[in-house]
């Protein structure tokens, strides 16, 4: 209080999201946050670091759900919303008592007395008010995106959703052949090339994929510019893949009748 002139080095703290308690992995990240305000505190700073807590989101629900017994969103429902919420703000206040005393043992040196909390409403309307500013200053668009979602929790999830528990399984995938269009092979030799085969009989670039509900949204092909693709003659018709991966996909005994770099074709 007494720096309140110097020159301003404002901490937010990025909230922990406080669906459990804290783990001895969180002291480091704590550590952290807490090196640089300490040292312009040090050179002179005025340094207000504020505390936030996350107490919205999936990660809460979840860990009521677990806590009830409950594995379903029909179960939710039928124990009431509003009781549902209340029991999930209930365990996120448990929690933040859980963190302020890890927080003053370490010696993190943070304002607990006055933090954000994303679930009151003077922060909720904060958000929207932001988001008006961002809307009237045209920063905002009308867009379509594919986002992952979780059919037992019927809600889409956001990158950090889907990082929690996430784990290696064996999955189907499929291999699509997309046509090329013999008109649009103009501009480059290798086009040309490619022109002068998909004349004669149809050519394809072969793709892989694990996720072929997006394939209806694709736009274009991507190509690695420095691998080298081959054109492999399959009898009917032609398949344009990376050379590399002729042999793993079973296609190494084919005739190879051109070759040409990703980038050669941009």
């Amino acid at each position: 209080e007494q720096r309140r002139d110097s020159p301003l080095f404002m901490i937010y703290e990025g909230p922990p999201t406080v669906n459990a308690g804290p783990g001895i992995h969180h002291v480091l990240s704590r550590v952290f946050k807490d090196i640089f305000p300490r040292y312009k505190a040090m050179k002179g700073y005025w340094t207000p670091r504020k505390a936030g807590w996350d107490t919205h989101g999936l990660p809460v629900e979840l860990g009521v759900e677990a806590e009830l017994g409950f594995s379903s969103k029909t179960q939710i429902e039928a124990y009431g919303i509003e009781r549902f919420n209340q029991k999930c703000r209930r365990s996120v206040s448990q929690h933040i008592k859980e963190w302020e005393k890890l927080t003053e043992r370490i010696g993190f040196w943070i304002d607990m007395d006055h933090p954000y909390v994303t679930f009151d409403n003077d922060y909720i309307e904060s958000c929207w008010w932001l988001i008006k500013q961002l809307w009237d200053k045209g920063l905002i668009y009308h867009g379509y995106k594919v986002t992952p979602h979780c059919p037992r929790c019927g809600t889409s999830l956001s990158s950090h959703e889907v990082a929690l528990g996430y784990n290696d399984t064996e999955d189907l995938s499929v291999y699509m052949k997309f046509k090329v269009v013999p008109s649009s092979l103009v501009g480059s030799e290798v086009r040309e090339r490619l022109f002068n085969l998909a004349v004669n009989k149809p050519a394809y670039f072969l793709a892989w994929t694990t996720t072929p509900w997006t394939l209806p949204g694709n736009t274009a092909l991507a190509v690695a510019d420095d691998a080298e693709y081959a054109v492999v003659d399959m009898g009917d018709e032609y398949l344009i893949l990376a050379d590399a991966l002729r042999e793993r996909i079973g296609l190494g005994e084919y005739k190879v009748v051109d070759k040409f770099e990703g980038g050669e074709l941009t």
